[in-house]
């Protein structure tokens, strides 16, 4: 395994009261056995496409070539999209290597937003992909609808097609029907592929091949934890079911309302983005849920660990730390000395860093706050693949074990039919 998820500060006889005993843990743990069950019978049958990606490579090549093609002709790709589609892009945009283009994600809809799509790079130079599961998310609409007739002003009707690539899944949506009026290019998002668990598909990896990532070893990461999970003879062997049993368990006898992601990571910020949304819109369901809250080690110790420690007792602490020590640039010895600052004379950042996430660690336990760590021994597309996978297995396992279905999102439809309506009252008053 690319990491250790250590748990022992969730249990009562490390944190006392508010950690869990064996029993109850082992309770919910037996509960994910079904689930598990469920993810074997769906990796054979197909019917959860989600499992069958970690294994494929057939489909990189014809991404591989687009990628090779825009990173020689654009020196940045503007992505529109938003939740899923653009959260796992810009997730494995942190590990981007230096010399690619610049990618501009377009996520938030934002009418003072649209200035980066014409600054920059000249337009000539600029690639766009357009990415919208269902074709019909407004947010997007709209952003390509004002993008793509600014883009062919300044380039031409000709060279449009060569600059534009939509991906959506198949149908006579609107994305659709706006790509055929300007004649781009379509790839096809698998409709069995939800969009929050979509960043092993091509949502995901072909903005990091355009960035020059290796898709094969996101891939190849996301199957090492898929296949020990699937291999696993009982869920305790499974960080992932390991991981859902805890926040389901502290939910239910303790009172864990939130669950705090914290990277010790500057890597990794974005990819606490993509955790919020797979966690809460998969979760949040018939009045179930644990609010998933991102923060950034060490600078959110200077803005929330206040709360964390002395304010409510309903938080379940996941620290994601890199080994750190001797890392990083020196602090010159006889500055620091001079300072009165001995403790970081002659010591690198990296020190610092590695004393702080552990620091925090023993202070939240000791505070009583349940709290685990998944080590990471190096972060690069394997570690991250494998990462993307924990958490999305985690997120199943425990939809599964609250009796949910982690794949919709009804009352987030609401919003939409009732956002649509008052545009139309904007149109009929004028």
């Amino acid at each position: 395994m690319r990491y250790r998820h250590v748990i022992d500060s969730c249990r009562a006889e490390t944190i006392g009261d508010a950690g869990l005993d064996d029993v109850e843990l082992e309770a919910r743990l037996a509960g994910c056995a079904a689930g598990l069950t469920t993810l074997r019978r769906q990796q054979v049958d197909g019917s959860l496409p989600l499992l069958r990606l970690p294994a494929r490579r057939d489909d990189l090549g014809e991404l591989q070539t687009i990628a090779a093609d825009w990173r020689r002709r654009f020196g940045r790709v503007v992505l529109l999209g938003t939740g899923g589609s653009s959260l796992g892009a810009r997730a494995l945009a942190a590990l981007a290597p230096p010399g690619g283009p610049e990618l501009i994600v377009l996520d938030n809809l934002d009418p003072d937003g649209f200035g980066a799509f014409a600054s920059g790079q000249p337009l000539d130079r600029t690639g766009l992909l357009i990415v919208s599961k269902s074709g019909g998310t407004a947010e997007t609409l709209s952003q390509a609808l004002v993008c793509l007739p600014a883009l062919q002003a300044a380039i031409g009707q000709a060279a449009l097609s060569r600059q534009v690539l939509a991906v959506v899944e198949p149908g006579n949506s609107a994305l659709r029907q706006l790509a055929a009026a300007y004649r781009l290019p379509v790839l096809a998002h698998d409709p069995g592929v939800g969009g929050r668990f979509s960043v092993l598909s091509l949502v995901g990896l072909l903005p990091a091949l355009l960035l020059g990532l290796d898709a094969a070893k996101v891939r190849d990461g996301a199957a090492e934890v898929l296949d020990q999970a699937l291999a696993a003879t009982r869920p305790a062997e499974v960080p992932a079911a390991v991981g859902a049993a805890l926040a389901v368990a502290l939910a239910e006898r303790r009172g864990i309302a939130e669950a705090v992601l914290l990277p010790y990571v500057g890597r990794l910020e974005t990819f606490a983005l993509w955790y919020c949304q797979l966690w809460a819109e998969s979760l949040g369901k018939a009045g179930h849920g644990i609010t998933p809250v991102r923060a950034l080690g060490p600078v959110d110790q200077h803005s929330q660990l206040q709360l964390y420690l002395d304010g409510p007792a309903n938080k379940l602490f996941t620290l994601i730390t890199l080994p750190m020590r001797g890392s990083g640039p020196l602090v010159p010895e006889a500055e620091a000395r001079r300072l009165g600052l001995d403790y970081l004379a002659g010591r690198r950042i990296g020190d610092l860093v590695a004393a702080m996430q552990r620091a925090t660690a023993e202070t939240l336990a000791k505070r009583g706050r349940p709290v685990r760590r998944i080590e990471l021994e190096r972060l690069d597309e394997a570690t991250l693949g494998a990462l993307l996978m924990h958490f999305m297995l985690e997120t199943i396992l425990a939809a599964h074990l609250l009796k949910i279905d982690p794949y919709d999102q009804p009352a987030v439809e609401e919003g939409k039919v009732l956002a649509r309506c008052y545009l139309a009252q904007m149109a009929a008053v004028g």
